[in-house]
């Protein structure tokens, strides 16, 4: 049964039930099938005696039906008993079918597989699997596939025998380069030898050995999917490269040198090392696509500063674009600064503005008497006219789409020219993730901290010990300090018994009388939020109670401890970004994660996980690498992958060899066999590639 649909000359059927199913799953073609691999297996391929099972054991046997009754109390029930020979079986189901129960009449000789269980009438078997003992006994296991509604496993078995023996599974390396040896020197087979082998591997197999994909015929399967990722992100940057940019040489003595003079500090060697890297891209005539990395308060936003500069000085224009309201305003407020005394005109573009300004704003955006512009996804609108686009900033771009970096990237005049792209994350991506997900970009790190932050101290504290909590921000107002208190929720949550901001400020402003205690949250005005925040920077405000809004870009100096509530609730990433708001000045600082659990029960292994991780390390890279590792790349990488499916088989984790294999083969099959590149791109990712462009 063919799974590729029919070529346009030939009238269409209606596709039955099983067919849209497994369209819906993505299961279209021959390949897409031979790449559904089992998610288990059954042992088919012996028979095992009643009198020699073990109560808890999955076994096969072979038996004739004695009865078969319905029995309607203490439920409705399809009872029929079987015997072997050896001794007798009850079979039970609770749901049934007349066709069932036909194939399941008295005399019937069949062969049942499930878990045998004893009991007061003797062993039994709840809803096994069965059919007609005829034929000869497999010799390999029998595959349990992935399935959804509509789609039986019998025609899911079918359908991918028949299309594992049409798919094109011919070898996509040349013998000149070698696929990477198997661990333990077992050699890795063909495509198709590791394909076979994995739907139906012998019963002999070692069930550890697929379960934990180290069975070389996973390795295979790993090692293929590695390279097509490799290739499709190198044929991206290939394609970049053949592009048309703006070359932006760098002019001594211009707007950038004077602002990197005019700076109340000096730059660290990581920034100075980042800020060359950025510069020599601008200046080459084709688009940069360069990540810039660094943790919390490393100072990225002064490296972007310097390289919008670099656009400027050249006579063109330069947007950045942040997630949040909050966090472009502290970028604006920063860049004004910085570049008013030079005479460079900052535009600040945002979704809550009113009529008159955004006008103002468009005129100076599209006049180009604006050289910077600022704002949130606005930047992107359609009305936002540039009048020369050169530079590209976006900054903590995992919280932005495929689709919006394209956007903004469109706003470049010229049809022939694309602009630079800077994308800046306080998220550090480990090692592995941007040799995978990320090996189109460049990447810049920034590895060390400005001179004079201090390192925060964390301390996890369960919430019975509130009130001693309560006491240390006390003891920091006194100090003349202010104080973060943090909440997961701003609602009552009849599912999750978590104190929420609302009540949690009521609390602290009666404990702490005479103290500024300040409350901000998602459901707050745009104005609301700013008087906020103005309050708290200004120091006018001594606690503010805030949920995840303060998560980036807020930087108040004074602000010493961090208290997140229910921190348990939290992820690492997370965890690690709003820590970051404080050990900004020179004050020691600390991180108070005060944890609760349900009913005086146990934190789950993931929650004790993350906040050992925190107490264990400062380092945002180590904490990255241990985020990795508790949830897997696809919350990492954010909206990046919009559309395009993550690794399927290997594991960044534990696959580290392959990928470096892969990294190296990609550029040498480009470049010597780019038409055994293309058909195992096209066999991988199909369509999906294109995704991976942006």
């Amino acid at each position: 049964m063919p799974a590729s649909s029919p070529s346009s000359s030939t009238p269409s059927k209606p596709l039955s039930a099983p067919q849209k199913a497994m369209r819906k799953m993505g299961l279209v073609r021959d390949i897409d099938l031979a790449l559904h691999i089992p998610l288990r297996y059954e042992d088919e391929t012996h028979i095992v005696k009643l009198r020699d099972a073990r109560e808890g054991d999955a076994i096969q046997i072979e038996a004739t039906v004695q009865s078969s009754e319905v029995q309607l109390r203490p439920r409705r029930q399809l009872l029929v008993t079987v015997d072997d020979g050896t001794d007798t079986c009850v079979l039970r189901f609770f749901s049934f079918y007349p066709a069932q129960q036909k194939a399941l009449a008295v005399g019937q000789v069949i062969r049942a597989r499930g878990e045998i269980r004893g009991g007061f009438l003797g062993l039994t078997m709840m809803h096994p699997s069965f059919k007609a003992a005829t034929g000869v006994l497999p010799a390999v296991l029998t595959p349990v596939y992935p399935t959804s509604a509509g789609l039986p496993q019998a025609y899911l078995r079918r359908a991918v025998a028949g299309a594992l023996a049409r798919a094109d599974l011919s070898e996509s390396l040349p013998p000149a380069l070698a696929w990477p040896a198997a661990p333990k020197g077992q050699q890795i087979q063909s495509l198709r030898q590791a394909l076979t082998y994995l739907h139906h591997p012998a019963p002999d197999v070692s069930i550890a050995a697929l379960e934990d994909r180290s069975h070389p015929a996973w390795q295979r399967l790993k090692a293929e999917e590695l390279l097509a990722q490799q290739l499709s992100q190198h044929m991206a940057k290939l394609e970049r490269n053949s592009l048309r940019a703006p070359a932006l040489q760098h002019r001594q003595g211009a707007w950038h040198d004077q602002l990197r003079d005019a700076l109340p500090f000096q730059l660290t060697a990581a920034q100075q090392r980042v800020g060359l890297e950025i510069a020599q891209d601008l200046a080459r005539p084709v688009p940069m696509h360069r990540l810039l990395q660094g943790d919390v308060g490393a100072g990225k936003t002064v490296v972007a500063a310097l390289a919008a500069m670099l656009a400027i000085d050249a006579g063109w224009q330069c947007a950045l674009m942040a997630p949040t309201e909050i966090l472009a305003q502290q970028h604006f407020a920063k860049l004004v600064a910085w570049l008013a005394p030079l005479g460079v005109r900052v535009a600040w573009l945002t979704g809550s503005q009113k009529k008159k300004e955004r006008t103002d704003m468009l005129a100076l955006i599209e006049s180009g008497e604006a050289a910077l512009v600022v704002g949130t996804h606005a930047v992107i609108q359609e009305q936002v006219k540039f009048k020369k686009l050169a530079l590209a900033i976006i900054d903590e771009q995992h919280r932005f789409g495929v689709a919006q970096r394209l956007a903004l990237r469109d706003k470049m005049q010229d049809a022939d020219m694309e602009p630079h792209l800077l994308m800046m994350t306080a998220t550090p991506i480990p090692r592995t993730l941007a040799m995978s997900y990320y090996a189109d970009l460049e990447v810049s790190v920034i590895d060390e901290l400005p001179p004079g932050r201090t390192p925060v101290v964390t301390k996890v504290i369960s919430d019975s010990r509130r009130e001693e909590v309560i006491g240390r921000i006390g003891a920091q107002l006194a100090e003349g300090r202010q104080v973060y208190w943090v909440c997961p929720l701003i609602e009552e949550s009849e599912a999750l018994d978590l104190t929420n901001a609302t009540a949690t400020h009521e609390e602290l402003s009666a404990v702490l009388p005479g103290v500024s205690v300040g409350l901000l949250h998602s459901r707050m005005s745009v104005q609301e939020k700013r008087d906020v925040m103005a309050q708290f920077t200004q120091g006018a405000m001594g606690v503010l109670v805030s949920t995840t809004v303060i998560e980036v870009g807020v930087d108040v100096p004074n602000a010493s401890l961090m208290v997140i509530e229910h921190a348990e609730r939290f992820g690492l990433s997370q965890l690690h970004q709003l820590r970051g708001r404080v050990g900004r000045g020179a004050a020691a600082s600390a991180c108070v994660l005060l944890y609760g659990t349900p009913d005086g029960g146990r934190l789950s292994e993931t929650a004790r996980e993350r906040l050992r991780a925190m107490v264990d390390t400062n380092d945002g890279f180590e904490i990255a690498r241990r985020d990795l590792e508790i949830r897997g790349p696809g919350e990492f990488l954010g909206a990046r992958q919009s559309g395009a499916a993550l690794l399927r088989f290997a594991d960044l984790a534990t696959d580290e060899h392959l990928l470096e294999w892969a990294r190296h083969m990609a550029p040498l099959l480009l470049a010597k066999y780019p038409d055994l590149a293309e058909r195992h791109i096209a066999r991988w990712l199909g369509g999906k590639s294109e995704f991976l462009k942006a």
